[in-house]
């Protein structure tokens, strides 16, 4: 799919590997809405890609739809959609007082599955009135998931679930879209440089990059980004999960 001069939305797209998306689909020609929690991450990159921001929490339908929305609004309609958004507080399942609380469980699987679903509903909304191109296709929706939904490490639990979540939704939602011309592909990246892993000490990140068989580092989100701009591009690619790990395999812990 062409996006110059499009509309694309990318969720969580102040920080990471949404930040390196949204420059990319950016330097493509397309017009970018940055939707993130952060105001003050959010407009800097909004200023400097020349597109726009929303604040939005996923978890909140009419916010989600208020970006799609301001996507929609750009000549070419919203034709791209991405949702990086997450948060991944690790948990066991019991602690020194007996059953960790249910809330923190909760809030995952509602920020990483749900707020993934929320923009995939809203998102594939707008797009089934755009005009099909040559291929037929109205629009792409990239979701973000994680080799933790294979390889699950201990504390992992709402994470793994909510990931796992978004690898069993990738097929179906790109069936139950394929006859409004809308492609459903799903990232699940391994150990990737980004702010969650920054406030690591050097050594520490060196080590977790050792760990990848190849190559033996950490992610770059603008590799990320490599990925997610070829799945634009290629019409064919469509309900599949796509491991970019390096060939990871986590261990327990």
């Amino acid at each position: 799919m062409d996006v110059q001069g499009a509309g694309a939305a990318v969720f969580g797209g102040a920080s990471g590997l949404g930040a390196a998306t949204a420059r990319r689909l950016a330097e493509d020609g397309a017009k970018v809405v940055v939707a993130d929690l952060n105001t003050e991450r959010g407009e800097a990159l909004a200023d400097e890609i020349g597109g726009g921001f929303v604040q939005v929490d996923v978890r909140d339908e009419d916010q989600v739809k208020a970006a799609i929305d301001a996507a929609s609004d750009i000549e070419g309609g919203l034709r791209v959609a991405v949702s990086c958004a997450g948060i991944g507080t690790p948990a066991k399942l019991i602690g020194k007082e007996g059953a960790a609380p249910l809330q923190g469980f909760k809030d995952i699987i509602e920020v990483n599955l749900l707020g993934t679903i929320n923009v995939l509903r809203h998102g594939a909304a707008a797009m089934a009135g755009n005009t099909p191109n040559e291929h037929g296709e109205k629009g792409v929706l990239i979701n973000t998931a994680s080799v933790a939904a294979y390889d699950g490490q201990i504390g992992q639990v709402a994470y793994s679930a909510s990931k796992g979540g978004i690898v069993g939704l990738t097929l179906p939602a790109a069936r139950d879209l394929s006859r409004d011309g809308i492609r459903v592909v799903t990232i699940a990246p391994g150990l990737f440089n980004t702010p969650l892993l920054a406030s690591l000490p050097e050594p520490a990140k060196e080590a977790l990059g050792k760990s990848v068989p190849f190559p033996p580092r950490l992610g770059e989100p603008s590799e990320y980004a490599d990925l997610a701009a070829h799945i634009v591009s290629n019409p064919i690619l469509n309900g599949e999960v796509i491991r970019l790990d390096g060939a990871l395999r986590m261990a327990p812990r």
